[in-house]
């Protein structure tokens, strides 16, 4: 947060802070005149440190307002909320998902704590999407305790996460064009939503986020878009760029790509261990039944 002083530091006074003193002239007539002047500087002299001392003393009220806010505003850092993760999740996590889960964490920390941070369905249906797709095949409660974990550290609320994610992809599947998710003041639920969100953008007062990317895109495949350009007329339509949106939509399905790579792989590499084992296992067996046949023929 950027603190700014309550008040500008004024200059000084054109007449200065030091008396004009009365000096003797050549002209005596102009005596009586320098002396007049000399008298106004003074008052003038005096009424400026008078309001120099009013400005100092409202700098300093100011400035305590601002420290005020400042301790008001004192958000959890990162470790902070890593700490509070793991003492809710106290299981270990195969590390192919723990990577990816601590790296959401502190990019979410990052904008959870963001001063101009403020939570919508959108953005909580692009999160809980990722989450789900990055945690698949995580085994028994695994996804659903991690989420839990995850959220509590960030101070937000799961079920309402959850809850919202839900509401939001049963009204977008009963959408039958993409043209039902324009922004405007006076249609469905949706989008009313997102007119209201619209309008905080065009205002600059909208923090975008690649969940709320996420988020739109999803949108859009529950009302079965199939033209490329639904996406950018959306995307315009709220006021947000369409390039950080087309970047952020293509690192999120490399980082996919990758994970599902890595499962593959370890997958297969847990089944390999599994033969191997079996194999070992059978070896074994028949070795113990070979001596108990050379034990019982001698």
């Amino acid at each position: 947060m950027v603190l700014v002083s309550g008040s500008a530091v004024a200059g000084r006074s054109a007449f200065g802070t030091t008396p004009v003193t009365h000096q003797p002239s050549i002209h005596s007539r102009c005596a009586n005149g320098v002396s007049a002047c000399g008298g106004l500087a003074s008052v003038v002299s005096r009424r400026s440190q008078q309001e120099w001392i009013l400005r100092r003393s409202s700098q300093r009220a100011a400035r305590s307002v601002n420290c005020t806010r400042a301790e008001a505003w004192n958000p959890p850092t990162v470790s902070d909320t890593k700490r509070a993760f793991y003492e809710s999740f106290k299981k270990p996590i195969p590390p192919i998902y723990n990577t990816v889960i601590q790296e959401l964490l502190v990019q979410q920390h990052l904008l959870r704590w963001n001063f101009t941070y403020k939570y919508d369905e959108v953005f909580a249906l692009g999160f809980v999407s990722v989450f789900d797709q990055i945690t698949e095949g995580l085994p028994g409660n695994g996804p659903s305790d991690i989420f839990n974990a995850y959220m509590t550290a960030l101070q937000e609320d799961p079920e309402q996460y959850r809850e919202d994610a839900k509401r939001m992809e049963e009204m977008a599947r009963q959408l039958s064009d993409p043209s039902d998710l324009t922004p405007t003041t006076d249609g469905n639920e949706i989008q009313k939503l997102l007119g209201s969100i619209a309008e905080r953008a065009k205002e600059d007062k909208f923090l975008y986020t690649k969940f709320f990317a996420i988020g739109l895109f999803r949108l859009l495949e529950l009302t079965g878009a199939k033209d490329p350009k639904a996406l950018e007329t959306l995307v315009k339509s709220m006021n947000v760029k369409t390039e950080s949106v087309n970047r952020d939509l293509t690192a999120y399905k490399g980082i996919l790509s990758k994970l599902n790579a890595a499962k593959e792989l370890m997958a297969e590499l847990m089944a390999r261990e599994k033969r191997k084992q079996e194999e070992r296992k059978a070896e074994k067996e028949a070795a113990s039944k070979a001596k108990e046949t050379a034990e019982a023929k001698a």
